[in-house]
């Protein structure tokens, strides 16, 4: 397990700290947030993710620090559980709930056999374009800043992914709440996206949890504030 046990999270060499993302926090908030932190307790530290989260995301995001960024990319690569909610029947240009709803029509139609077939089908490998609202790189702009000027980049480089599972956990239609396991660089709200289009009816994501990273589980993490704590604590006891 990832050693955010130590107390302190101010060894020489480094720690990993598990740490559940809030709501609408980006995780580069995040990384800052533990940086200045170490900073007002005069620590110099360097800090990054192991994977981003979109701000309307929550849960396990693993903050490398010192050394430990050194091994920032192997937990990055490692597979990845989220659970979720998708609305069916609208859609949004962000696939997820930053920008206003369009394009609505009827679910009743829907039955649970239909809905789970069109999760089969993304199941398994298949090429991946990123969202217009994320934060890829396009000719040094990240794709957000076009799209925030109504600009669209048809040319988005697509990337492998696999989609290991895509469980369908229950229906409220027009809600459809799930379970997915997935590899790196996935965008759960384009899956999302597609999974509505599939059925016909268009849907896009209205909340997403990651649960874990590879054997490490949110159920293990802290929150920000806690995570705060004890950095300054930490602190405080090396000095007595």
């Amino acid at each position: 397990m990832i050693e955010q046990e130590k107390v302190s999270a101010i060894s020489a060499a480094g720690d990993f700290l598990l740490v559940d993302k809030p709501m609408d926090w980006t995780s580069f908030d995040v990384v800052a947030k533990i940086r200045n932190t170490y900073s007002a307790a005069g620590l110099r530290r360097k800090v990054g993710h192991c994977g981003t989260l979109d701000p309307r995301a929550t849960g396990l995001l693993i903050l490398a620090t010192g050394k430990k960024t050194k091994q920032a990319a192997d937990i990055e690569a490692l597979d990845k559980v989220y659970e979720g909610t998708i609305k069916l029947g609208v859609m949004t240009e962000s696939h997820d709930t930053e920008t206003p709803e369009y394009g609505e029509c009827g679910v009743s139609h829907l039955g649970i056999e239909e809905i789970q077939a069109a999760a089969v089908v993304l199941e398994g490998r298949h090429m991946q374009k990123p969202p217009m609202h994320s934060a890829v790189w396009h000719k040094g702009k990240r794709l957000y800043e076009f799209a925030r000027k109504g600009e669209h980049i048809a040319e988005r480089k697509a990337r492998e992914i696999c989609v290991s599972s895509f469980e369908i956990l229950s229906v409220d239609l027009p809600f459809v709440h799930f379970g997915m396991h997935v590899s790196k660089g996935a965008y759960i709200r384009v899956l999302a996206h597609d999974f509505g289009q599939n059925l016909g009816v268009g849907g896009y994501l209205v909340s997403l949890r990651r649960v874990s990273i590879g054997r490490y589980s949110v159920s293990d993490a802290r929150s920000v504030a806690d995570t705060v704590e004890i950095i300054l604590r930490g602190a405080r006891d090396s000095e007595s």
